[in-house]
């Protein structure tokens, strides 16, 4: 048994696995017939490293470039969100143009993987998961007819999917361990679905939370730590995936001040007990009700 996450896309074909030393037979450039055909038909999940390098290159902060430029979705049953990259009413990207890609230096992880999906694979019982490649073949693209040929780890290297990889990794990791926890976990509340999604995508927001006097006081950070949150945008996004793991999973990946977690353990202490005393007064009201239309 195994637990799967699709990257960077999902398809209705199921290919063949292919290796990092597999051979793949593609090339894309501007004198082929199918130039840009890809690009007007857009389904691009985007990753925190994609939205920090677009919203770079656009000259814009976390939260301009997710309200210009993005659109959110549901990633699963149970309502974690996501976010994709919006296009026009036709399904192309906003961002192509007859000359190509206006922000190519800076594309989003599935354009640069295209036509290579791949997927995270953990077995039962095992901490590491298995990366495995696939080609994904659509019949207007004409790439796949060119002399070009690479193998998988030759291509990646091609399109500088390396950094992309690295920053995504830890994110895709929390994605993974989501979904294999999961019904046992339960649904996640939406105080937390709302953190995935500031700590995820919207940066700014959450520079804010981590900056602030209540953040401080309960977390053991040095004056550095601090500086460098409040200024690189990279070690805010790698922060934050940390700080996923502590309030989504329970891990300690963060220090907190003596005495914190006693006092919030007691505090939760006060909220599940309210809640179960409503859960039993909902109960009996539910039962009187029943009782009184007999």
């Amino acid at each position: 048994m195994s637990d799967e996450l699709e990257i960077p896309f999902k398809s209705d074909v199921m290919p063949a696995k292919l290796e990092l030393g597999s051979e793949l037979r593609f090339r894309c450039h501007k004198g082929i017939s199918c130039f840009n055909a890809c690009c007007k038909q857009a389904d691009i999940t985007l990753t925190p490293y994609d939205i920090l390098r677009l919203k770079d290159r656009l000259g814009k902060s976390f939260s301009e470039f997710i309200k210009d430029h993005t659109v959110p979705f549901q990633m699963d049953q149970d309502g974690v969100p996501g976010i994709k990259l919006r296009t026009d009413n036709d399904g192309a990207c906003l961002f192509v143009t007859e000359e190509g890609c206006s922000v190519y230096p800076d594309r989003p992880t599935s354009c640069r993987y295209y036509p290579l999906g791949h997927m995270a694979m953990r077995k039962a019982g095992v901490s590491e998961e298995e990366t495995h490649y696939f080609l994904v073949k659509e019949d207007h693209c004409k790439g796949h007819e060119e002399d070009q040929v690479l193998t998988v780890q030759e291509y990646l290297h091609d399109q500088e999917t390396g950094l992309y990889d690295q920053m995504n990794k830890e994110w895709l990791q929390i994605l993974l361990k989501k979904r294999s926890a999961g019904p046992s976990v339960g649904r996640p509340s939406e105080t937390s679905l709302q953190f995935f999604f500031m700590a995820s995508y919207n940066l700014d927001n959450f520079r804010a939370f981590v900056m602030s006097e209540n953040f401080r006081n309960t977390y053991e950070l040095d004056d550095a730590t601090y500086a460098a949150l409040e200024k690189e945008d990279q070690a805010l996004l790698q922060f934050a995936n940390k700080m996923m793991r502590q309030v989504l999973f329970g891990e300690k990946s963060i220090p907190e001040k003596e005495g914190v977690w006693d006092k919030r353990l007691e505090g939760r202490k006060e909220v599940w007990e309210a809640r179960r005393q409503a859960e039993i007064a909902r109960k009996q009201a539910e039962q009187d009700d029943m009782y009184d239309n007999t």
